[in-house]
């Protein structure tokens, strides 16, 4: 029985964390950029964009498909580091133990 207890109140400060964790996911921001910095892209952890910077010198009437590449793939480069970012710190609360496919994890 004393296994037992010990394994839920684990369970339910691991809850806490996770909590935690989403909570905390709202306030950091990840900066993704593309074409040598020329636009960047920050987000939140639960993507959400809260800036978008294009320098001048990319903008070009003439050639806009450029300037959607760009800032396409400054939204793919902080996609994968809020990725990164995530996948971090569930293993950090959970063991290495979220990627086993416990409910809730």
């Amino acid at each position: 029985m004393k296994n037992m207890a010990a394994l839920m109140k684990q369970a339910q400060q691991m809850q806490k964390n996770m909590k935690d964790l989403q909570n905390k996911l709202g306030e950091v921001e990840l900066e993704g950029t593309a074409g040598g910095e020329l636009v960047k892209v920050t987000m939140t952890c639960k993507h959400e964009v809260r800036r978008v910077q294009i320098d001048p010198s990319v903008i070009d009437a003439d050639d806009a498909e450029t300037l959607e590449d760009l800032v396409a793939a400054a939204i793919n480069d902080v996609e994968g580091k809020i990725e990164s970012y995530v996948s971090a710190e569930m293993s950090k609360i959970s063991g290495g133990m979220a990627g086993m496919g416990l409910p809730g994890m």
